[in-house]
Order: C-alpha cells, then structure tokens, then sequence
C-alpha cells in the first residue's frame, strides 16, 4: 500500500487540506447512499490499528446487511504510517489505509461508520467527514470520548441523547448517545450526506446488544487480528 504522492507531510499542508475540504462537507442526507455509488442495503465500518515500533498500519473494512447484521465482506489492507502523530490531524495517518480497503471490497455500502469524528473537530473536518468528500459515500463518526467538546450526561436509558457543543461557539456537533441502559455513551457526529438525526438513528440500529455498533466491532477485531499477523515474524521455513 504505497502512501499517495500528493499526500501531505508536514503540519501546515494537512492544515491547508483541511480547510480546502471542509466547505465540501454536506450535513444532510439527501441523495440516498446510491448517489455515492454505494448499495443503500449494505453499511461498512472501518477501524485502523498501528504498531508505531514497527511503522505499520492496518486498516479493516466490514461490510454488513443493514437488515440483519450479519457480515458480507471483509478486507484489510496493510503499510507505512503515512503522517505523524498530531491530534486533530488523525485522518492523514488513517486514511491511505482506509481508502486501499475500501477499495479492497467487491461490494460498495451505501453508508461507512468510522471510529471516530465527523463534524466533531475543531476544523470540522474528522476522518468521517474526510474520508466522505474524498470518496462520496455517506459517512458517519462514532466516537468512544467526546474529545475536546462539551456535553451534559444523557438520560440513562437507551436512545437517550444530549448535544455535543463546541465550548468556544456553543454550536452543536454532535450528540452523547446512549446505546445501552446504564453505560457510558458514545459519540455520534456527522461525516457526510447524512443529517444529525439519520446519525444518531442509524447508530442505535447498529448496536442492538452493545456500547459500539456492530459495524465498529467487526472492523476494531479485524484490524488487530491483521496488524497481528503482519508484525509476526515470516516463519523459517529452512
């Protein structure tokens, strides 16, 4: 998996990417998932797994029947960490692997599932939204931490909700959901085509006996089962 060769590499080009992309960024869900190309019936989630040590990164794509759950596909794709460590700027270190992935599958999903941020960061522009505008699916971020937003504790049944507020504007990003009675919420915030509401619903949904959707879950296992066997040593076979 070869990192792009217009990739950025310093602070101040991801920076400028950024702010070129942000105003690409649609928060409704007009269009449906086939506008992207995707199949409305089929949802993917993506996770990423490093081993810094040995500068690799994986990333797992899953496919599941939005209806049942149940899986039908999956794909990896394995390389070089491409940026480094700078909070706010995680999307450049996920998203060669990310997109090699997708690329990977047979089928394309209507909508994608990242762990992690959509609108939900400081620039407006997390690895869901990103990821959406360079590849036109609908896309949506939840996260495990409300990062550097603000938030008041949801009721604590599941399907309870509260806003997720950026501190110096008070603008909503997001919302603190819920997804089961009695446990800490999770994160929910737009990436792109789809509306606040449509992700908030579509996460409940996906998690019908867990705190992450279903779609995170099988790529989070995935993910390190692959970075796993590819920092392994090659077997001697002498």
């Amino acid at each position: 998996m070869p990192i792009p060769a217009d990739w950025p590499t310093t602070e101040a080009e991801a920076l400028a990417e950024q702010e070129r992309l942000r105003p690409l960024v649609r928060s409704d869900g007009a269009g449906g998932g086939a506008e992207g190309g995707g199949d409305d019936r089929l949802i993917a989630g993506v996770d990423v797994a490093y081993d810094d040590d040995r500068d690799l990164v994986v990333a797992a794509a899953v496919v599941l029947d939005r209806t049942t759950l149940a899986v039908v596909e999956e794909a990896t794709a394995t390389g070089r960490i491409a940026f480094p460590y700078i909070p706010g700027l995680l999307a450049f270190r996920e998203l060669p692997a990310v997109l090699d992935a997708l690329d990977a599958l047979t089928h394309r999903p209507g909508t994608v599932v990242c762990d992690g941020y959509g609108l939900a960061h400081p620039r407006r522009l997390g690895l869901a939204s990103h990821l959406g505008v360079l590849t036109g699916l609908r896309t949506l971020g939840v996260a495990k931490t409300p990062f550097t937003f603000d938030h008041h504790e949801p009721g604590p049944a599941r399907g309870d909700s509260s806003p997720l507020t950026d501190p110096a504007t008070g603008e909503e990003v997001g919302r603190a959901l819920r997804t089961r009675p009695g446990v800490k919420p999770v994160f929910v915030s737009v990436g792109h085509r789809i509306g606040l509401a449509e992700a908030v619903e579509t996460t409940l949904a996906l998690a019908p006996r867990y705190r992450l959707p279903e779609t995170t879950r099988h790529a989070d296992s995935l993910c390190r089962r692959a970075l796993a066997a590819a920092a392994s040593p090659a077997p001697d076979v002498n």
